[in-house]
């Protein structure tokens, strides 16, 4: 079967709401570990993830950071307005340009109470660094489910990150039905984090402590940072009947050079969470668009680009891949590949870097299980039930897995 012509409805399970972890462990690396390796399901926890790796693989994390995407706005008569950031309206060619912007700028953004918002534009007032500052929001159109909101603020000369770090909120998941509170703001989080721009947190890698670090060194498990930006798309429920109905959310990934140099030296590569296997994944496709077509000027990965002929039948090694891709790099002088990748992972598909991937439990009928489906098979659905029958705690705040998935 095609990806295009599946029905989201054949991947689903029962997910009862106390089963959804609401808040996170006092300790990151306490959570459980469920592993699954050739049809076979043992569990741990998570401080000993690296008993399930390979002695000398390279593990890939996700360093982007995120934002406080969700900004409230009161109107005089107590109505509340939220402002939820998805990702900047005008073009972008660094996310650190787009953060440190001062004066004004403009975002997609999700709006809750929009009907109450009739003002031209509306008002609040924060502190930053001890300066009061004034914050407004003015609508300038709609595409899709989504407004263009140009934000401005006075005095001016304070970027974009300062005026999100002291207007909003952490951006937890819909799923999670609470407040937030202090402890979210260091815990949905990663220790790693970095670069700002997701509006959601790489979540398989908040299980990461100091302490796996050392452990993984100790076994010679390497490192890499690669960055992809979450966006709020991840949560995307799926409603067509088959996925050729569905618009996957595309997002922002941004490696360097010498993060592809590394990959070609190791044969065993296993991802912390499904953004670092999407940019993974991406750059193999981004290298063999490049070999195909060594003059292009832009390179990005639309849905169904690696389901089409011209590109699945390559059959390219994944060296030669990364290797064109560098040479595509070189020869327009880029020491990084900045670009966006709406890569749908589906059954059907087959993995081309990545052997292992850590991650943890996703909602039903969901693209991240679909791609947990793609690397395992109907087995997801074993490994499912057995989470489910064993205390797993599931999404954003819960369990992790740890799982080997089908290659070349």
């Amino acid at each position: 079967m095609k990806p295009s012509e599946i029905s989201i409805l054949d991947y689903t399970y029962d997910l009862p709401d106390d089963r959804v972890a609401l808040h996170p462990l006092e300790q990151r690396d306490a959570s459980k570990l469920l592993s699954y390796k050739k049809g076979k399901i043992s569990e741990d926890v998570f401080s000993n993830i690296g008993d399930h790796l390979p002695e000398g693989c390279l593990l890939v994390f996700n360093n982007t950071k995120v934002i406080n995407a969700r900004i409230s706005f009161f109107k005089s008569t107590g109505a509340r307005i939220e402002v939820f950031c998805l990702e900047p309206y005008e073009s972008v060619n660094e996310y650190v340009t787009v953060m440190s912007k001062t004066g004004s700028v403009k975002w997609k953004c999700f709006v809750g109470g929009a009907a109450k918002w009739k003002e031209e534009r509306i008002q609040k007032d924060i502190v930053v660094n001890g300066k009061p500052v004034s914050l407004y929001a003015a609508r300038s159109g709609k595409e899709g489910e989504a407004y263009i909101v140009e934000f401005s603020w006075e005095p001016a000369d304070i970027s974009f990150a300062a005026i999100l770090q002291s207007a909003g909120n952490v951006p937890l998941p819909p799923y999670i039905k609470r407040t937030t509170d202090d402890e979210d703001v260091s815990r949905y989080q990663t220790i790693f984090a970095e670069h700002e721009g997701s509006v959601a947190a790489p979540t398989a890698g908040i299980h990461f402590t100091e302490s796996i670090f050392e452990k993984l060194t100790a076994k010679s498990i390497q490192r890499l940072f690669v960055t992809l930006h979450v966006g709020a798309g991840t949560f995307k429920p799926v409603k067509a009947e088959k996925m050729e109905g569905h618009e996957m959310h595309a997002e922002y990934i941004d490696v360097s050079r010498g993060a592809i140099e590394e990959l070609l030296c190791y044969e065993t590569v296993a991802a912390v969470g499904t953004t670092s296997l999407r940019t993974l994944e991406s750059l193999y496709w981004l290298g063999v668009k490049a070999s195909l077509d060594p003059s292009a000027k832009q390179l990005d990965i639309r849905q169904w680009d690696v389901y089409e002929p011209r590109l699945r039948d390559m059959a390219l090694p994944a060296k030669d891949a990364l290797t064109a891709l560098l040479s595509w790099m070189e020869e327009n002088g880029q020491s990084n590949i900045f670009t966006r990748t709406q890569l749908l992972i589906a059954p059907g598909y087959r993995f081309r870097i990545v052997k292992i991937l850590i991650t943890n439990f996703h909602q039903p009928q969901s693209t991240l299980l679909l791609l947990v489906a793609a690397a395992i098979g109907d087995d997801w659905k074993k490994m499912y039930a057995y989470a489910m029958e064993n205390g797993f705690r599931f999404l954003s705040y819960g369990d992790g897995n740890v799982i080997e998935v089908n290659g070349e």
